[in-house]
């Protein structure tokens, strides 16, 4: 395993993407309510990404090994969808939970992050794991400093969610980032203390939990893309960028509109 420390530079130059990412979602969400569809959401951040932003939508056509290449500019998952959802033409509902998930580039360097939107009145269930997976992201996001574990991060969340009676998915994880979409390490929301890598001053990665309201097991829909899950409960998750300072963590994924910080955390940077 490979991991790359970012210097000061690097950190400054994520430090605007992760900005610009937030303000993405900062834009839609006047915009998330019944009746709009997510492919009318996608026009909307796409052009305000390479219009306004300057920037680059790094899903579109975005293509891993194994995977076709992904055809819109942002992942809109929508109820039972755990991850990777399509925009496409069907109008969101009142009381729909959508996930907005964004990464762009600006100047080659990446900036991550996602979002939970409830449409209209959600019920007290919906608004409940939508909280609820909030707070487990930043349970994770909490113990990070260097000398700590991923290990500390994953057990963090894991606990903090099935102590709720939520399901933590496995199957996807956080990642590191940088002039590459995803890399090295690995951030895996379940686990240990005191297990798996060690964290150094100068690793950037996501943290970026989904939480089942039912089992965790998941499905893959045709598309190859879209994953929701198995027993059709629905799916939260919420997602930052953040790098490891010399004392604890700066959160890049933050601007004026994102939302308030949980009660157990005084500031973004530690």
């Amino acid at each position: 395993m490979t991991i790359t420390l970012k210097t000061g530079a690097d950190i400054a130059a994520l430090r605007i993407a992760g900005r610009l990412a937030s303000e993405v979602l900062d834009m839609l969400t006047p915009h998330v309510r019944p009746g709009i569809t997510t492919e009318a959401l996608d026009k909307l951040a796409h052009d305000y990404i390479v219009d306004v932003q300057q920037a680059i939508p790094a899903p579109l056509n975005y293509t891993p090994p194994g995977y076709i290449p992904y055809p819109k500019s942002i992942c809109t998952s929508v109820n039972d969808v755990i991850c990777h959802g399509i925009p496409d033409g069907r109008a969101l509902k009142n009381g729909d939970i959508v996930n907005i998930d964004v990464t762009v580039i600006k100047d080659g360097w990446h900036g991550d992050t996602s979002r939970m939107f409830v449409v209209g009145e959600g019920s007290i269930a919906a608004k409940r794991l939508c909280a609820f997976t909030y707070e487990a992201m930043w349970k994770g996001i909490a113990k990070v400093k260097p000398g700590a574990y991923l290990g500390d991060i994953g057990h963090a969340i894991q606990t903090f969610a099935e102590n709720a009676g939520f399901s933590v998915v496995r199957e996807f994880c956080g990642h590191g980032i940088g002039q590459v979409f995803h890399e090295e390490p690995q951030v895996l929301h379940y686990g240990r203390p005191g297990t798996l890598v060690q964290l150094q001053p100068g690793m950037v990665f996501t943290i970026e939990p989904m939480i089942n309201a039912g089992r965790r097991e998941m499905r893959e829909h045709n598309d190859g893309w879209t994953i929701k899950t198995k027993d059709r409960s629905l799916s939260a998750q919420w997602e930052h960028t953040l790098v490891v300072t010399e004392t604890g963590y700066e959160v890049f994924t933050l601007s004026e509109g994102s939302p308030a910080l949980p009660a157990f955390i005084s500031s973004t940077k530690t």
